[in-house]
């Protein structure tokens, strides 16, 4: 199975949250536990393409994505070498993350408004 998405760059960069977080499960929602470390740590918005998003009872995607936007003519250099340094801080340190608990969902579109906790 193809564990990447080639080119890198253009639209966007994905990261593959399943192997940067190989110690959460699917079930404890890897793509958006990284998610959410990105913007505590740095600030950086991004968006979970996987557990949470096409995800259902028990079933788990085939792959956990993190997708980070690179729209042209938007960012700088700067701004992009910042980026590559947090998430290479958190890659440092990825084995300290933890997996979410989902607490509240609707029941279409969850990605968009749904609810977690972190786990202990």
């Amino acid at each position: 199975m193809k564990t990447s998405i080639d080119p890198p760059g253009g639209h966007a960069i994905y990261i593959d949250a399943g192997h940067f977080c190989p110690h959460i499960p699917a079930s404890e929602f890897p793509g958006q536990a990284l998610v959410c470390a990105l913007y505590r740590q740095a600030g950086i918005r991004a968006v979970e393409i996987g557990s949470v998003m096409f995800g259902g009872e028990g079933k788990a995607p085939a792959l956990e994505l993190v997708r980070l936007a690179i729209p042209r003519r938007v960012y700088t250099q700067s701004h992009i070498d910042y980026v590559a340094e947090a998430c290479g801080e958190l890659y440092e340190r990825r084995g300290e993350g933890k997996g979410l608990r989902l607490t509240n969902h609707p029941r279409y579109l969850r990605h968009f408004t749904a609810h977690f906790e972190e786990l202990e």
